[in-house]
């Protein structure tokens, strides 16, 4: 160490006299500013290593916190499909009770109206079975009685007509199996194969639905 101080004496006398007797005069001065020294390089290697553990610490919480907005993310995205879907399923059910309501305000009288057309039938059977040539004037009673038949008969189906139920008169059209029942089948001849030659009891429509149908002969291949 005296040896040091005297080098170091030695190189700074010629500029720095003074300096040069301090170090004369305090051999101890040197040790204390290598430790000086010393002692802040450590303090700056500690400062730069905790400042590399709180680098290193935010890091993990930020992965942290990336996988928990991942997990949250994922839980939004079921909860929205499940929301999603269960306004689908309320959209349905409301729309099938909507329709359910609809259909029972059309055709909650199909039974009702059912057993009017046994009234309708008979009035039509009473009105075909007089005969034309004795509604005359001779025969003012059962004049009244037939004509107020007709007038019945007539009412009776402006009410239907009123309500959505209608006639199926189908002579001469084709068979359609969903408003025709065929009674028979026969041949005919200058009849086309397939076509309605004859009907038995009418048929009735409720709103475009079949509510009875026609009950009639068929015209096949000879």
């Amino acid at each position: 160490m005296a040896a040091v101080a005297q080098c170091v004496r030695g190189a700074l006398r010629p500029r720095y006299p003074l300096l040069s007797f301090s170090l004369r005069t305090s051999p101890r001065l040197l040790c204390v500013a290598t430790q000086q020294k010393n002692t802040g390089q450590n303090l700056e290697e500690d400062q730069n290593q905790s400042h590399n553990e709180q680098k290193v610490e935010p890091s993990s919480a930020e992965k942290m916190l990336a996988e928990e907005k991942a997990k949250l993310e994922e839980q939004l995205k079921e909860v929205t499909d499940k929301y999603k879907r269960a306004l689908a399923d309320a959209e349905n059910v409301r729309q099938r009770s909507q329709k359910l309501v609809e259909e029972a305000k059309l055709y909650g009288i199909q039974s009702f109206c059912k057993d009017l057309l046994e009234v309708a039938d008979i009035l039509e059977k009473a009105t075909e079975s007089v005969p034309k040539e004795e509604i005359k004037d001779e025969n003012p009673h059962l004049k009244s009685l037939y004509e107020g038949l007709v007038m019945t008969e007539v009412q009776i189906q402006k009410v239907f007509k009123k309500h959505g139920l209608l006639r199926l008169n189908p002579v001469g059209a084709k068979f359609d199996p969903y408003e025709h029942e065929a009674l028979f089948h026969a041949p005919m001849e200058g009849k086309e194969p397939g076509t309605i030659a004859l009907v038995s009891k009418i048929g009735y429509k409720l709103h475009g639905r079949t509510l009875r149908p026609a009950l009639v002969g068929v015209v096949k291949n000879a």
